[in-house]
């Protein structure tokens, strides 16, 4: 591992342990050379998702992407950045443990959308609205008597 310092190549892992998500390894390292210390993460490397989008294009899977829908639905609703990341990581957790190539973003947005339901119900709404395109108010009431059948 090289240094971010110093550019030098022998580095030593002085401290090793999981990382807070428990999805990763944490290691701390110093230099051999000029002796500053500093993280790095190490995570398991995995095949790459292909997602099918609606309009039939492919894309390879993108966390950000996932994490910035759910923001959007959860901006100012009363969940934390922690729910936030441990739902992105369950998601996520489940799209790889398919072990399918390509999956349907239909597929995604319902693992999303039955976690949110449980999380918080305007955040499940709000996604709901964006993920399955509402046309009118009349779908959009259909979906809430929906939300309030399952309370």
């Amino acid at each position: 591992m090289k240094c971010p310092f110093c550019g030098h190549e022998n580095t030593r892992v002085i401290d090793s342990r999981p990382a807070e998500d428990h999805n990763s390894i944490r290691r701390r390292r110093v230099c051999d050379e000029c002796d500053k210390r500093f993280t790095t993460y190490e995570k398991i490397e995995t095949i790459p998702v292909i997602i099918m989008k609606k309009d039939n294009n492919r894309e390879t899977y993108d966390r950000g992407k996932l994490e910035a829908g759910i923001l959007r639905a959860c901006h100012k609703r009363p969940v934390s950045a922690g729910q936030i990341m441990h739902l992105v990581n369950e998601v996520e957790t489940e799209v790889f443990n398919m072990e399918e190539k390509e999956i349907p973003s239909q597929v995604i947005g319902e693992l999303v959308m039955n976690k949110l339901m449980s999380l918080d119900a305007v955040a499940y709404v709000r996604f709901a609205s964006v993920y399955r395109e509402f046309k009118d108010i009349n779908t959009f009431m259909d979906e809430l008597m929906n939300v309030l059948k399952e309370k």
